[in-house]
């Protein structure tokens, strides 16, 4: 993709980023608002827009489907560890050592990372997206629990694993895997649908960073280096351990598809995942160190996300 068109692109979203901060500090966007909003992404908008990347006029290639899951498998094989390696080269300490974890680890790819491709790669790599998150919904609720909380949260797996987002990723890997080409009066609904979550979706994130209290926004050099690692060295670490993959092995190309792999870097690009507040919330963690990892990568990837999308 040209640079100056993703540029341009992007430059469309944080457009749209400014409006829900505008909206959260002049109260025309409420917390009730908000939430609601929140409830109809998840649960209707984000799922019809998995289906309607199946419902274009070029169907998605399901001989990637198997590929797909492989790398987003390794990807995590790659990040847990790393991850829960990295907090003390720089000096954290427990419990704030588990939380830097979860911060390297997962992005928002729910409300940030679909947006995003779509914009980049087109509404047919949401699919793709979806398929990569997979391995991410289990590895957030087996690993990134026990980051913040240091328990097991198995109970809460398998209730995610039947979500309307990942029923939709369901359905569309069926509708692929048997080419089902739905007609117009059913994928012109969800297509419409589901073009309501890219707009909704950055009004919240706005929103949301305008509710972050001033003196969550700063955070220590901690949460600076794990931000930095977060959106550009994570995402590059593991596009070249893929690509050395590519090169020591021979037909390794055929599982790391080059497209693949762009999609995959550019999901992994994606900021802090709000689930990370979640847990913090739940498990009684102070969440201090997470607002201030969320709002710095949210606010940052505005500007490191064209960067890693023009480095591959």
């Amino acid at each position: 993709m040209d640079i100056n068109v993703l540029l341009s692109q992007m430059t469309i979203l944080f457009l749209v980023v400014i409006a829900g901060y505008i909206c959260g500090r002049t109260r025309l966007m409420t917390v009730p608002l908000s939430k609601g909003l929140s409830g109809l992404i998840v649960n209707l908008t984000c799922p019809c827009l998995v289906l309607a990347s199946t419902m274009g006029e070029a169907m998605p290639d399901r001989r990637l489907i198997l590929p797909l899951l492989i790398v987003g498998t390794a990807t995590y094989a790659i990040l847990l560890p790393v991850s829960a390696y990295l907090p003390r080269l720089w000096g954290c300490k427990d419990p704030e050592r588990g939380l830097h974890s979860f911060m390297l680890t997962f992005g928002n790819v729910g409300f940030i990372g679909y947006p995003v491709v779509a914009s980049v790669f087109g509404p047919e790599a949401v699919f793709y997206a979806a398929i990569l998150n997979v391995p991410n919904t289990i590895s957030v609720f087996v690993w990134g629990a026990r980051f913040i909380a240091g328990c097991d949260v198995s109970g809460s797996l398998l209730s995610r694993l039947v979500t309307p987002a990942m029923i939709g990723t369901y359905l569309s890997i069926i509708v692929v895997c048997t080419a089902w080409h739905a007609p117009h009066i059913i994928a012109q609904p969800i297509t419409m649908i589901g073009n309501i979550t890219v707009p909704a979706s950055l009004l919240i994130i706005g929103y949301s960073i305008s509710q972050i209290p001033a003196k969550h926004m700063a955070g220590g050099p901690h949460v600076w280096i794990t931000s930095f690692c977060r959106l550009l060295v994570m995402p590059l670490l593991v596009f070249a351990v893929f690509q050395l993959i590519v090169l020591a092995i021979p037909g390794a190309s055929i599982v790391f598809d080059p497209s693949i792999v762009r999609i995959n870097t550019l999901i992994i690009a994606m900021p802090v995942a709000s689930f990370g507040t979640i847990f913090c919330l739940k498990y009684g963690v102070d969440e201090t160190v997470m607002a201030q990892g969320t709002f710095l990568t949210t606010v940052l990837s505005l500007a490191t996300i064209p960067i890693v999308a023009g480095l591959l």
